[in-house]
């Protein structure tokens, strides 16, 4: 064992590209939440780009929640990340994004199988890729209720 080599460094190298993709801006997103979440507890009157962003804060870490002894595949992992970075999520209130993610996974593998398997295979989210997961989001999204 190499005590050197950090922790971070090595998950790092084991994400297959899709997930770094995919990822990409969560960890900066989150950090300005927790600030910003800290700071508004002392104060009421917050811009609109400050509100937004604790929004998205909020939805992203309810979307990192996971039950216990469920875990996703990383294709599927890589699809609700996406979503939630990508701002997908913005619209929808906290309390029903468990409910978005699994309905979007049964979308996904109902009718996007191939999306899946793409991502699966190749490990990483090429631009034909990207452009589907985008267009399956975006009409899940807005019949999403």
């Amino acid at each position: 064992m190499n005590v050197g080599i950090s922790v971070s460094r090595v998950g790092s190298s084991a994400q297959i590209k899709a997930m770094k993709t995919a990822s990409g801006p969560i960890k900066g997103e989150l950090a300005q939440y927790r600030e910003l979440a800290a700071f508004a507890k002392f104060g009421s009157d917050l811009d609109s780009s400050t509100q937004k962003q604790l929004a998205r804060g909020e939805r992203l870490t309810e979307l990192l929640k996971q039950p216990q002894y469920a875990p996703l595949l990383v294709e599927e992992q890589v699809c609700v990340i996406y979503a939630g970075t990508r701002g997908y999520l913005d619209g929808i209130p906290t309390a029903s994004v468990g409910r978005y993610e699994q309905e979007l996974l049964a979308r996904l593998h109902g009718k996007h199988q191939s999306l899946l398997d793409g991502i699966r295979t190749s490990k990483a989210l090429s631009a034909e890729l990207e452009g589907e997961l985008k267009d399956a989001l975006k009409s899940f999204t807005e019949t999403f209720a």
